[in-house]
C-alpha cells in the first residue's frame, strides 16, 4: 500500500497535466494560441505572450515552412504552431501542389533524405494533397524532436493548430504522430485546423475523423472564406467503394432492353470519359507542371508517383462561424482584397460574436 501511496505521489503531476485539455471547441483556446505570433523571425523567451511561453522556433525549410513551440503558462500544455502561407513563391507552389499522394508511403527529398510517412490506416485507399506532404515531411524531425524533449520533461497534453496551410498541415501532421511509433500513447493532443482548406480525399477524411473521435479535432470555418472550399474536387467512378452500384456496370448494362441498354452505355461512358480526363488534366497541370517549378527550389526532390485521384473532402469537427449581414458590413469585399475573409482578424470577430469570448 506505502508503495502505491508513493508511486502515485510521484506519478500525480503528470496524472493533471494529462486532464488539461478537453475535448470540443474551446473559444478562448483557440483564440489564444491563434493570436500566437507566426511571422516574426526572433522571439523572446522571457517575454510573456498573453499567458504562453515562447519556446522554440524552427528554421524556414522545404517550401518556406516554419513552426514554433509554446507552452501555456497556466497549466503547461504545450502548443505547436504551424505556420501559414507567407508571400514567396515557394510557399504558393506548396498550396498548388495539389495533385494526390498515398496516404503511406516515402518522398525523396534528396540523395540522403528520405520522408517515410503513414497518414491513414493501411487499406484503406487514402490520398493526401502532395505539397502540404511536402511541407509536413521537411519539418518532422524537429517538431517529433521537440515533442520528445517535452515528453520527458513531463509534458503530456499539446495542441496542434495552424490557419490556412498551417491548417491544412496540422491535419497531416496529427495523423502522422498517430501512426509514428515513436509517439507515446499515453499522451493528449488537441487539434485547431483554422479556415484550412482540404487535406485529402474522402477515405483520407473518414480515417482522420475516426483517429481524433470525441471532438478532439476542429475544423474552425468562416462561412465566407472561400480559401477551405480548396483544393479542386472531383469525383470519379474510382472514388466510390469497391462495393457500389458502379461496379461492373457494364454487364448489368446487359440486363436492359437494347434501346435502353444503348442510352445508357452512351450516358455512363460518356461521365466516365468525361471525369477521366479531368483526372488526368489535374493531374498534369497541379501535379507535374508544379513539380517543375518546385524543383527549382528543391533540385534533388524526386517527383513522387501520383493517385488516379482528385477527390478532395473536408475533414474534423466543423466550427462553423457563420457571416451574416452585420459581418459582411464590418468586412466587406473592396473588389481586390479576396483574402478579406480569411484573415485572423474576420476569425477572431466571428468568434467572439457567438462565443462571447474576448
Amino acid at each position: 500500500m506505502r508503495l502505491f501511496l508513493i508511486t502515485a505521489f510521484f506519478l500525480l503531476p503528470l496524472g493533471i497535466l494529462a486532464k488539461d485539455l478537453k475535448p470540443g471547441f474551446d473559444p478562448q483556446e483557440y483564440l489564444s494560441a491563434l493570436k500566437l505570433p507566426e511571422r516574426e523571425d526572433s522571439l523572446d523567451n522571457e517575454k510573456d505572450y498573453n499567458g504562453y511561453k515562447f519556446l522554440y522556433l524552427s528554421p524556414e525549410v522545404g517550401l518556406f515552412n516554419r513552426w514554433s513551440l509554446w507552452e501555456r503558462k497556466s497549466d503547461g500544455v504545450i502548443v505547436i504552431k504551424i505556420r501559414g502561407t507567407v508571400p514567396k513563391n515557394e510557399s504558393w507552389l506548396a498550396n498548388f501542389y495539389a495533385a494526390m499522394i498515398p496516404a503511406i508511403g516515402s518522398l525523396q527529398f534528396d540523395d540522403t533524405t528520405r520522408f517515410d510517412y503513414q497518414l491513414a490506416a493501411p487499406g484503406t485507399k487514402a490520398y493526401v494533397h502532395t505539397g502540404w506532404t511536402v511541407a509536413l515531411g521537411y519539418m518532422v524531425p524537429t517538431i517529433v524532436s521537440k515533442l520528445l524533449e517535452q515528453y520527458s520533461a513531463g509534458k503530456r497534453s499539446f495542441i496542434i493548430l495552424g490557419h490556412s496551410q498551417g491548417g491544412a498541415i496540422a491535419f497531416l501532421l496529427r495523423s502522422y504522430l498517430y501512426y509514428n511509433k515513436q509517439i507515446p500513447r499515453d499522451i493528449t493532443i488537441k487539434t485547431y485546423c483554422s479556415a484550412a482548406p482540404k487535406p485529402g480525399n474522402l477515405n483520407y477524411a473518414y480515417d482522420f475523423d475516426f483517429i481524433t473521435r470525441g471532438g478532439w479535432a476542429l475544423r474552425v470555418v468562416n462561412t465566407a472564406d472561400w480559401v477551405p472550399e480548396t483544393p479542386f474536387s472531383l469525383q470519379t467512378l474510382k472514388d466510390f467503394n469497391d462495393v457500389s452500384i458502379f461496379m461492373n456496370v457494364k454487364p448489368r448494362l446487359k440486363e436492359l432492353n437494347f434501346f435502353v441498354r444503348l442510352y445508357a452505355k452512351s450516358v455512363y461512358n460518356k461521365m466516365n470519359r468525361t471525369t477521366k480526363r479531368s483526372r488526368r488534366r489535374f493531374n498534369r497541370i497541379l501535379g507535374h507542371r508544379v513539380y517543375t517549378l518546385i524543383k527549382k527550389t528543391l533540385p534533388n526532390f524526386k517527383e513522387p508517383e501520383y493517385a488516379n485521384s482528385h477527390n478532395y473532402m473536408l475533414a474534423g469537427v466543423p466550427v462553423v462561424l457563420f457571416a451574416d449581414g452585420e459581418y459582411f458590413k464590418k468586412f466587406p469585399f473592396d473588389g481586390k482584397n479576396v483574402f478579406v475573409h480569411h484573415a485572423f482578424e474576420p476569425y477572431e470577430y466571428l468568434v467572439e460574436k457567438y462565443y462571447g469570448h474576448r
